[in-house]
């Protein structure tokens, strides 16, 4: 691979913390993971999580969770959003947009058509359509999660994916179109997935992780009436033999070189880059 063998408690996730607490036991499995990284010649070993079952350890990346806690009721969810994003709520509802919540490869098809455009104004490459047909099949097509999207007449204007499993749900993937931003599609989007989520039964949603960089995602998450905590990636590298610290890379020159290219060409990119860089 273009970036070395290398082991990740989950590669594609945010977040994945051994199913436990620290403990000798915990210590003991964290020993073998890096006596197989050894064994198997990994560039690296990445924990993405607060509880590697290591003690003392630098973080080498850190990251804002937000998660939303959907047991309050409807009223009181929206009674805890800021100003500004009931009023978006509301213009959306004025605006008469429309939303589908749905499992098909269709509505799959029509959020990653919004995702590489939001991606290209981002200064990235999208992932492969193959990866999301993938997500369609082996997890929205078991019941496990759905793609809400939001149009205005027949044009799409804003779309998310979002999964879920027991009572918990995960916001994974958003994405809108820029020219109908004045219809507050995204905030519409994500209005009606907590009403869908909350009403089915799930206690909490999940915002992802975010930059430390990322003031505005930040705010827009906390905005929400999400609750904060810091998460936390541990890495050891064989080479050194020893955990070593990293640096995040979502924004840099190459934001502004990937901005100006044609989506054709990011998508063409995005199928020989992303594997290598989850």
């Amino acid at each position: 691979p273009l970036t070395g063998r290398r082991g990740v408690s989950l590669p594609f996730t945010d977040q994945c913390e051994a199913l436990g607490s620290a403990g000798e036991w915990l210590e003991a499995l964290a020993q073998e993971a890096l006596a197989l990284g050894r064994n198997r010649r990994w560039k690296y070993l990445e924990w993405r999580g607060n509880n590697g079952g290591f003690r003392g350890i630098q973080p080498s990346l850190s990251f804002f969770g937000h998660e939303v806690d959907l047991t309050r009721g409807l009223e009181a969810l929206f009674a805890g959003l800021e100003p500004s994003v009931r009023r978006a709520i509301r213009k959306a509802e004025r605006e008469g947009l429309e939303v589908e919540v749905s499992a098909s490869s269709d509505a799959m098809k029509t959020f990653y058509d919004l995702h590489c455009q939001t991606r290209k104004k981002h200064g990235l490459p999208p992932q492969p359509f193959a990866f999301f047909q993938n997500i369609a099949h082996a997890i929205l097509g078991k019941g496990l999660g759905a793609v809400i999207v939001a149009k205005s007449g027949e044009v799409p204007v804003a779309a998310a994916v979002f999964f879920r499993f027991g009572r918990r749900a995960v916001f994974k993937y958003g994405a809108s179109n820029s020219a109908h931003q004045g219809l507050r599609g995204n905030n519409w989007v994500m209005w009606k997935a907590i009403h869908w989520l909350a009403s089915s039964g799930c206690a909490s949603l999940d915002l992802g992780r975010t930059s430390l960089d990322n003031p505005g995602l930040r705010r827009f998450k906390r905005s929400w009436g999400a609750s904060e905590r810091r998460i936390d990636y541990l890495r050891y590298d064989f080479r050194r033999g020893g955990f070593v610290q990293d640096r995040d890379r979502a924004q840099g020159w190459h934001n502004r070189v990937f901005s100006l290219l044609p989506v054709t060409w990011l998508r063409w990119l995005g199928g020989i880059l992303y594997p290598h860089l989850s």
